[in-house]
């Protein structure tokens, strides 16, 4: 084999070449870290906001950074309160799986079968709707319940001032963590059967047009079809957060994504809000400790009108 020798030219190209090549990974790693720049804050890590919990899921936020969630496992089962500066209080029974504040500043929560909504000052609860198959809900700003039945294959709109109940998605496979975009006109659904984060356009109404599967979830090597898509929360920026079995997988508005977040336990996270301080800590729960993470993103309120 013939020798290039050492002046040509064309070694220079291939030296040239073989750099590229050894710096590609750590240019890809840095373009990954700095997608994520804007949200996180350097030296600032995951703390212990609540330890010893029976599987607390269903986590959610009000306009003062309380932390709503459902303690589902408990003798009995309840709905807490807690401060930014950790102080868990009671408002609620049963077992609910999602929680949301609604713009006339009640609870609303999905679980065992039933849509209800809880007046905080006193702790008693109204029923919705019975006999549907809830997982989680968004509440919006019209006072519209998005609810996902993962059972029916369905997402579900129930009118909080009428009790209407109506169909209005049928055919993700397991639809189940679910938000509205800051102006109130995209609602995003996460498929826990595949690795799908579905999008809709909000219509006046409270109808939804123009399906799409615009976000795709990273799932794990071992099921590469299925990322387990479960609880969500978004930003003041628009930017989705979702709970996966490879940890918090965070996306543009765009669909594009931005980074993972790894799990900080060998289980799976469940959900997700912001809370705390001018709700810039992000939430997230294990099922017997929730953590908190200070940020520089802002959590968006879904009960708001849009600003």
């Amino acid at each position: 084999m013939s020798m290039i020798p050492p002046k040509s030219p064309f070694s220079k190209i291939l030296l040239a070449l073989a750099l590229l090549g050894t710096m590609s990974i750590p240019v890809a790693r840095a373009a990954d870290d700095d997608k994520l720049s804007q949200i996180l804050i350097p030296g600032e890590d995951w703390q212990v906001a609540a330890r010893d919990l029976q599987f607390a899921d269903g986590l959610s936020t009000d306009a003062d950074g309380n932390v709503y969630f459902c303690e589902m496992r408990a003798k009995p089962p309840a709905i807490y309160k807690m401060t930014p500066d950790g102080v868990k209080t009671k408002v609620g029974d049963g077992s609910r799986s999602g929680t949301r504040r609604g713009p006339d500043g009640k609870l609303y929560a999905v679980g065992t079968n039933q849509a209800l909504v809880y007046d905080l000052a006193t702790g008693a609860s109204t029923v919705l709707a019975e006999k549907i198959s809830t997982n989680d809900l968004t509440v919006s700003a019209k006072g519209f319940l998005y609810l996902t039945e993962p059972a029916k294959n369905q997402i579900t709109l129930i009118d909080s001032k009428t009790k209407e109940v109506k169909a209005l998605d049928r055919g993700i496979k397991s639809p189940n963590g679910i938000g509205l975009s800051p102006d109130q006109k995209t609602l995003y659904v996460s498929d826990y059967g595949t690795t799908s984060v579905y999008a809709f356009a909000v219509q006046p109404d409270g109808t939804l047009t123009d399906k799409k599967a615009l976000m795709t979830m990273k799932a794990p090597e071992n099921k590469p079809a299925i990322a387990n898509g479960d609880g969500m929360t978004i930003d003041t920026a628009g930017r989705v957060y979702v709970t996966t079995a490879m940890g918090l997988q965070i996306f543009a508005p765009s669909g594009e994504l931005l980074g993972v977040l790894p799990k900080l336990k060998q289980s799976n996270p469940m959900s997700t809000t912001f809370g705390g301080k001018d709700l810039g800590y992000l939430y997230i729960s294990f099922g017997d400790t929730i953590y908190r993470r200070k940020v520089q993103a802002k959590g968006a309120l879904a009960f708001e009108m849009p600003k």
